[in-house]
């Protein structure tokens, strides 16, 4: 599990994500527990655009760690490495918040790539409460 603020740009209080469980070439899940403090909590639970910013930022911890890990191989191999490049969201479809988390309930942020070419990404995410689906969209995300 690792730790989104070496991952992703923003800081809190506009962090909601709490850590990168896994991350694959093509998969990620993120975990966040949704607490009162939170800024986008409303009558106790989290809204949409709360909802909508996790998926953001679940896809920004995957590109950041996928960015890392190329770092540290290029290190390794003796190469010049250029940095992390800054994501972009180029399009949301299909968002659909079929309930809104609570305070307390941890949620779960699936990420799974349907199709990589060069820096654009489009990903299918899904957020869970234990196995409820709460919420799902589709993502494309660029790297600048």
């Amino acid at each position: 599990m690792i730790d989104v603020l070496t991952l992703i740009p923003q800081r809190p209080p506009f962090v909601v994500v709490d850590v990168l469980e896994s991350c694959g070439a093509t998969d990620a899940v993120t975990r966040f527990v949704v607490d009162s403090g939170c800024l986008f909590v409303e009558d106790d639970e989290l809204m949409a655009e709360g909802v909508m910013e996790n998926m953001a930022q679940s896809c920004a911890a995957r590109i950041g760690y996928l960015m890392k890990e190329n770092e540290k191989m290029k290190k390794y191999k003796n190469e010049e490495w250029n940095g992390a490049g800054i994501g972009v969201i180029g399009e949301i479809s299909g968002f659909e918040v079929m309930r809104r988390p609570r305070i307390g309930e941890t949620v779960r942020t699936r990420i799974e790539v349907v199709e990589q070419v060069m820096n654009l990404t489009l990903a299918e995410v899904r957020m869970e409460v234990v196995d409820e689906i709460v919420a799902r969209a589709r993502m494309k995300i660029a790297v600048t």
